[in-house]
């Protein structure tokens, strides 16, 4: 081990930072994250710096580094692009006993600083003891998608109960596996979720011996985006990883199913038109069951649940029945599909509006306010709505879209097999056939289609660039 790992007190601390730049401001907000005085000495400084100094934040000595600045310091950081300067502070601190750092010269530091992930009172460093820093800014990236940034919310929580552990618990033993299971377990969980009063609560009645209640698992639904795993937020990749019981949807893709724990149980409880593999109802009832056993249930569905998703009707039931709940929002179809496509939904010159609706065929029609849909300069993106696109095409027209609006069919957007047709409200129903388009499928329409062509930024592997339709419905190139 080359360098031994110490955190430092610097409240109230008086620190000097030598140099005025871009570096030399990065250098001042850590320190000030620290709680240091900073003072600083430049002949300029950025104009960040110079706002800092004029309202008094920080105390600067305008003018080149003399011997005298280290005087009474705590610490010194050298980040001028000056190696004589840089050394001579260097070598006057380390004859002083003052702990320096000269930025990207480990040879004349006394002390590094790591790459640093601020859950505070949470601090995870990672360093390469100057080898690499770019690695380890890696590093703690990945521990970023690993910690949740309510840990420091959990850490304060064991903190404050700290003296009540070992009052209530004297085995040092017992106690170290009673904090095992807080930080670990369902307590834990409940700060994650913003539950912090419960989990005082829970706290509380663990450390009094109160008898605990029958275990009650909790269910955790997750939005898994349009297809493209890298779209999953940090806490739902947690989540995913720990779950005890994997319900999941049809159009959640098998790259984001395989993130899920390998030994979880897992049921399959998609739907397609005129085949449900489980009613509603039945899923319902199944995750009330799941928890109920104390498992942690991962009800995981395809885009945002909230959004055509049927989440609201399933947390409804799990509220009337007791059963603790999360709600993790993904990246709905409509936002992943149009954004892979070159697509925005809105625009300044094109729409200043966008609605979402279903186009899921009740008794061979379509139940929309039509009328609202085709006001101008706005865009209209239809979910499931594969199997009416003959229907949506002639409603539109009746009401008064133009025949010519450029409209799109995006199939399995965001993944590795997305394809984007190019037409109008006209030639929808000929592209589908024509093209043989498959769900899942979003369709958008709006003037900002005619923006794809321009915009097109992702190549799909299979379809590369993503085959497109003219408005006569004629494969072409985009």
């Amino acid at each position: 081990m080359d360098y031994l790992p110490i955190y430092l007190t610097l409240t109230d601390k008086p620190c000097l930072v030598v140099g005025g730049g871009g570096v030399a401001e990065r250098k001042v907000a850590l320190l000030q994250r620290a709680g240091a005085r900073v003072h600083l000495v430049a002949p300029a400084l950025t104009p960040d710096l110079q706002r800092q100094a004029d309202s008094g934040a920080i105390e600067w000595r305008r003018g080149v580094f003399e011997d005298a600045d280290i005087s009474g310091r705590q610490l010194v950081i050298a980040a001028t692009d000056d190696r004589a300067v840089n050394a001579r502070v260097s070598e006057l601190c380390q004859t002083r006993g003052i702990p320096v750092n000269v930025v990207d010269n480990a040879d004349l530091c006394s002390f590094i600083v790591p790459s640093i992930m601020d859950r505070s009172p949470v601090l995870v460093s990672v360093s390469t003891g100057g080898a690499s820093p770019v690695l380890a800014r890696q590093l703690r990236a990945r521990l970023e998608t690993l910690i949740p940034s309510t840990y420091g919310r959990l850490a304060a929580m064991a903190e404050a109960y700290r003296d009540r552990a070992r009052q209530a618990i004297p085995d040092e033993a017992r106690r170290r596996h009673f904090w095992e299971e807080v930080l670990q377990g369902p307590i834990a969980e409940m700060v994650f979720a913003g539950r912090d009063d419960e989990a005082r609560q829970a706290l509380e009645d663990a450390l009094s011996g109160k008898p605990a209640a029958r275990a009650m698992g909790e269910v955790y639904l997750v939005g898994a985006g349009p297809g493209d795993p890298d779209l999953l937020t940090f806490r739902a990749v947690r989540l995913m990883q720990q779950a005890d019981v994997v319900i999941y949807d049809r159009l959640v893709a098998g790259p984001i199913l395989d993130m899920t724990r390998r030994d979880a149980e897992r049921y399959y409880v998609g739907k397609e038109k005129d085949n449900h593999a489980v009613p509603q109802e039945g899923i319902n009832q199944l995750l009330v069951d799941q928890a109920r056993q104390g498992k942690r249930v991962l009800r995981l569905k395809g885009g945002d649940p909230f959004i055509f998703g049927r989440g609201g009707e399933e947390i409804e039931t799990l509220a009337q029945e007791g059963v603790p709940f999360q709600v993790v929002p993904g990246i709905t179809a409509a936002a992943g599909c149009a954004s892979y496509a070159g697509i925005p939904l809105t625009h300044r010159d094109y729409a200043q509006s966008v609605t979402f609706v279903t186009g899921h065929l009740k008794a061979g029609d379509l139940d929309l306010n039509w009328p609202a849909l085709v006001q101008p300069r706005q865009t209209v993106v239809f979910y499931m709505g594969l199997t009416g696109i003959s229907v949506i095409s002639e409603r539109l027209i009746e009401h008064g879209m133009s025949p010519d609006m450029p409209a799109a069919l995006v199939e399995q957007g965001t993944t590795p097999n997305q394809r984007v047709l190019i037409g109008t409200v006209r030639t929808l129903p000929e592209i589908v056939q024509q093209a043989g388009v498959r769900a899942p499928t979003l369709t958008i329409v709006g003037e900002v289609v005619s923006l794809h062509e321009k915009l097109e930024w992702y190549q799909a592997e299979e379809h590369v660039p993503g085959t497109v339709f003219s408005s006569h419905g004629q494969a072409g190139r985009g």
